[in-house]
């Protein structure tokens, strides 16, 4: 199944359960692209380096709510489900899970 679409993200962080909508887009030429937003801080952000390589995703966001941190995100999907990490610098990853939307 294609990583395209919208995802319902919760990303489990040390100041608890943040919630965010991802969405993935595939280009004519094959590049990948996408854009996130946070619904706890309102936060939307460009995706960068989005790359797909069967079910597996990654990407580098840049977030400045609730602190200014460049992420690093891996996750794998499966079917309508995906699963992974986000890590930021010496932090320590953090779990991010999700659900197409419908």
């Amino acid at each position: 199944m294609s990583a395209a679409g919208t995802w319902n993200m919760t990303i489990d962080t040390p100041i608890g359960k943040q919630k965010a909508t991802l969405v993935l887009s595939q280009g004519a030429g094959g590049s990948w692209s996408g854009t996130s937003e946070s619904l706890d801080t309102g936060e939307k952000g460009e995706l960068t380096d989005v790359t797909v390589n069967g079910n597996d995703v990654s990407w580098h966001q840049s977030v400045t709510k609730p602190m200014k941190l460049n992420l690093k995100c891996n996750v794998t999907i499966d079917g309508d489900t995906l699963s992974g990490k986000a890590k930021a610098g010496m932090f320590p990853a953090v779990t991010m899970t999700g659900e197409r939307a419908s």
